[in-house]
């Protein structure tokens, strides 16, 4: 079960994300959004979480949305990024042409039909993997970028993973997490409004998340 921790902004917060066995790491660069971190900010956290834990260990990935492509490059250059979050309308084409690996997000809408949403979502998940990127599956909330810290009908990923692998995102917390990988069978999970306590990532939850969803890998 792979564990991706988003939306941090201290290095002693990714420091706990590793220690509780994360595989990735998230830093928000979406402009406007409430965790956005600036260039210089990014750069600064990633460069002191790497002084101090050396080498190796999660991979770092950034959250982009509509953004241009040069700027998600530069970024990625700037702050050493392992990968990039694709949370817009970047189209397949954009996609292939960032430098880095590429998580997609995809929002699903559970407010009309179930099969006709879950036979869609099939179909943008498969293209996602047939360019060679990972799929993330969060909820859909008109107006947002990037997470939207709310949970979506549990029985369209579950029907989505008997296809493809995908990270399972929106509204995960430690209390659900475990029904959560139970019901769906993900490739992994993603937290990131679901380890904080007041808008800060609180590290209590954050290893208790992790123990949790180890439980039920």
């Amino acid at each position: 079960m792979r564990l991706k921790i988003c939306g941090l902004r201290e290095a002693r917060h990714a420091e706990a994300a590793a220690d509780a066995g994360a595989d990735f790491l998230g830093f928000n660069f979406v402009p406007g959004v409430r965790r956005q971190l600036s260039e210089d900010q990014g750069k600064r956290v990633i460069e002191e979480y790497r002084s101090n834990r050396g080498a190796g260990g999660p991979r770092i990935v950034g959250l982009f949305a509509n953004q241009p492509l040069e700027e998600v490059n530069r970024i990625a250059r700037s702050c050493g990024l392992d990968m990039a979050q694709l949370c817009g309308d970047e189209p397949p084409e954009y996609w292939d042409r960032v430098d880095v690996p590429v998580i997609r997000q995809i929002k699903v809408r559970d407010d009309g039909d179930r099969d006709r949403t879950t036979a869609h979502v099939i179909d943008r998940v498969k293209e996602v993997v047939a360019h060679g990127h990972v799929a993330q599956l969060d909820s859909h909330r008109l107006g947002s970028l990037g997470g939207t810290g709310r949970t979506f009908d549990w029985a369209i990923a579950r029907e989505v993973a008997g296809h493809h692998a995908f990270l399972l995102a929106g509204g995960l917390d430690p209390e659900n997490v475990g029904e959560a990988i139970e019901s769906v069978g993900p490739w992994g999970v993603d937290v990131s409004s679901g380890v904080e306590t007041d808008g800060v990532k609180d590290l209590a939850k954050i290893a208790a998340f992790a123990e949790r969803a180890r439980q039920y890998a």
